[in-house]
């Protein structure tokens, strides 16, 4: 594996050398690069796939802390709020990831066109972001994706669409597959708590019970907390509120909504319990916190490896 990383290694910076989130010609794929140490950070991870090629990083992801360095992947498979920081990267030795970006409809897809049995590795539900231990296999598909570059950009989407294809059946059918395969999470048409992660992102603004939520799941109370914790690590009201803050944050860094209006916008009545929910979550009231994030030239735009 060892082998692997350096080759990555010498790929990646063959693409930049910059610092941030760097696009590659593969439109899914982005190269990170950090020389300096991370405070920890709040913020989303999404429907991810990220391989550290060197140094390391911790997620905090409810009351669980996960330690991954080089040769480790974080996948998400929904979206999360979470907390990270990067750990002892310097200029000599600067942090660097590959980050894939997929949808559970992609996995959903290569489920059924690889005639994945799905009820092979069920087993209970487990939370919705897992750290793994990548091998040559999987390397090998970053390698022939980080090659395509010089091709013309439409052979690069097709082919990369294939490689991306091909790494996700590996992960379905390889030693970490049970923690993809969660029939809740890629069933579209099923109820339960996929339905209900779902709704929640697409009218987190909305006001809602739990007892509304679970009818409309078809689920009773408890059974839905039960899940939906299982998987998100949180309550329904917890990650209703963790994105509206989220988003809200956004809106004011990007200059969109000042505070009261990004209240507003993503569903809060109250622009006082806004500020106090606000500071909990982030550390700072929404202005300070805008005023800091603006001097570190920080982004909570996305949740970066």
């Amino acid at each position: 594996m060892g082998g692997y990383l350096e080759k990555l290694g010498y790929l990646s910076e063959g693409i930049t050398r910059e610092e941030g989130r760097t696009p590659t010609p593969v439109p899914f794929l982005t190269i990170v690069r950090s020389s300096r140490e991370s405070k920890r950070h709040q913020g989303v991870l999404t429907p991810s796939f990220c391989l550290i090629l060197q140094g390391e990083k911790k997620l905090y992801l409810g009351g669980e802390i996960y330690h991954y360095a080089a040769g480790d992947y974080l996948a998400s498979m929904i979206d999360l709020p979470a907390s990270s920081e990067i750990v002892g990267a310097s200029q000599e030795a600067p942090y660097i990831g590959l980050r894939i970006d997929f949808t559970t409809q992609e996995i959903a897809s290569v489920i059924m066109e690889g005639g994945i049995d799905m009820t092979a590795k069920a087993g209970d539900l487990s939370a919705g972001a897992f750290v793994g231990r990548s091998d040559d296999v999987l390397l090998s598909g970053f390698e022939r994706l980080l090659k395509l570059g010089g091709r013309p950009s439409e052979e690069i989407r097709f082919l990369s669409d294939l490689i991306k294809k091909e790494m996700i059946f590996n992960l379905l059918v390889g030693d970490y597959g049970h923690l993809f395969l969660q029939r809740a999470l890629f069933d579209q048409s099923a109820n339960g708590v996929g339905k209900a992660i779902r709704w929640i992102k697409e009218h987190y603004a909305d006001a809602f019970t739990v007892e509304e939520l679970a009818k409309a799941c078809s689920m009773s109370v408890s059974g839905l907390h039960h899940k939906f914790k299982a998987v998100t690590t949180m309550g329904p009201l917890q990650y209703q509120k963790q994105l509206r803050l989220q988003e809200a944050r956004r809106l004011m860094l990007g200059g969109l909504a000042g505070a009261t209006a990004a209240a507003l916008e993503v569903g809060y009545e109250s622009p006082s319990q806004f500020n106090r929910e606000y500071r909990r979550l982030f550390g700072l009231p929404p202005l300070q916190d805008m005023k800091a994030m603006r001097n570190a030239s920080a982004s909570t735009e996305e949740f970066v490896i």
